[in-house]
């Protein structure tokens, strides 16, 4: 068994631009979307489907290393950070999922990470990226966790999925911890900056809806009062919290 399954989630047209790390030890498996022709290859799973949730759920059925990390055709990983990582899960066997950082094409973080490493919580973890989780597979596997396919790139609900992935496994009891690893490249120019569009209004609301249940008024009323310029205002951000 291999320590780590790298699951890299791509449209048929965009295999080209996965780059893989170097290290033989370690499985790389390419999740193909999109695909016109379906030869076999080591490796490749074709996907009659869209929406890259399915995708990752489809890298967590098929991975065989201890360890999953969730690969994009536009993001490098490198391998020394990745050690490291992999080397801290060896080490506590309790924990189900690692949260690293990453950096932009510049080498600056991309965003505003912990400087140290901290426990997730449903507060915490909702900028999540999904190349920066590395999961434990037999974990999220005996969890009965998967990523909702509601939400994510290619979903009605164009982001969240990685939120809510972290989310279910905090709900289920696992142990989920951010460490300021830089195991990633991925360009600053984000497809999932979609703020203050009506259709982003809208999906975020049904994220906090979906982690919070009940209690996702309240929590989308603290989110908006400091985010009013990204939600396009204060009267978005009013629609914002009732979910309009």
């Amino acid at each position: 068994m291999p320590l780590l399954t790298i699951g890299y989630s791509t449209l048929a047209d965009r295999v080209q631009n996965i780059r893989f790390p170097k290290n033989a030890d370690w499985e790389y498996q390419v999740h193909v979307q999109q695909a016109l022709t379906k030869p076999v290859e080591p490796g490749v799973v074709y996907l009659d489907s869209s929406g890259v949730a399915k995708s990752r759920n489809s890298a967590i059925r098929h991975a065989s290393g201890t360890y999953l990390l969730f690969g994009d055709d536009d993001v490098v990983f490198h391998e020394q950070a990745l050690t490291e990582a992999l080397r801290y899960l060896d080490h506590h066997p309790k924990v189900s999922l690692l949260l690293a950082s990453a950096v932009d094409e510049t080498g600056n973080l991309r965003k505003n990470y912990p400087t140290r490493l901290t426990k997730l919580n449903k507060f915490n973890c909702a900028r999540a990226a999904t190349y920066e989780m590395i999961v434990r597979v037999e974990d999220a596997k005996n969890y009965g966790v998967l990523f909702d396919e509601d939400f994510g790139a290619g979903a009605k609900n164009h982001l969240g999925d990685e939120y809510i992935f972290i989310a279910d496994l905090i709900s289920k009891g696992a142990e989920c911890v951010f460490a300021p690893i830089p195991i990633a490249m991925h360009p600053a120019n984000s497809s999932g900056a979609r703020w203050g569009t009506k259709q982003d209004r809208i999906a975020r609301a049904r994220v906090f809806k979906r982690v919070f249940g009940l209690m996702a008024m309240p929590v989308r009323l603290a989110f908006a009062l400091r985010r009013i310029p990204e939600l396009g205002g204060f009267m978005n951000a009013a629609k914002f919290v009732i979910s309009r």
